[in-house]
């Protein structure tokens, strides 16, 4: 069992900046490729980024390439996403997401942070 814990949401103004946390606990960290995804009111979860175990690669939607960066640090059992440029449209619950990366295996998901852009 993987248990995971976002933080660091809240209510930004558009093109600001905010930084996500993802605190995994209970399995091999390093094991896992973890995502973040995102659900916005009244649509379907979307993928945000992806990095697999030791950052060796990374993978964005188009709609935030050169705007979020997506960090792990595999010491610390933790994934970041550093958010910049923040636009209306990135208003949605944030979840975090482990994958199992060696193996076949289910995922598991942080129960959500809240981002809100607006004025």
């Amino acid at each position: 069992q993987v248990q995971l814990v976002e933080s660091g949401g809240g209510l930004v103004r558009p093109g600001g900046s905010l930084r996500l946390s993802c605190a995994a606990s209970g399995a091999p960290f390093a094991t896992y490729a973890m995502g973040w995804y995102r659900q916005a009111p009244g649509k379907e979860r979307e993928l945000v980024a992806t990095i697999a175990p030791a950052g060796i690669s990374t993978n964005y939607a188009d709609s935030i390439k050169g705007r979020f960066t997506v960090s792990r640090d595999d010491a610390k059992n933790t994934v970041s996403l550093q958010m910049n440029s923040l636009k209306p449209e990135d208003t949605a619950v944030y979840y975090c997401n482990a994958h199992p990366f060696y193996t076949y295996g289910r995922d598991y998901w942080g129960k959500g942070t809240l981002v809100t852009v607006s004025q």
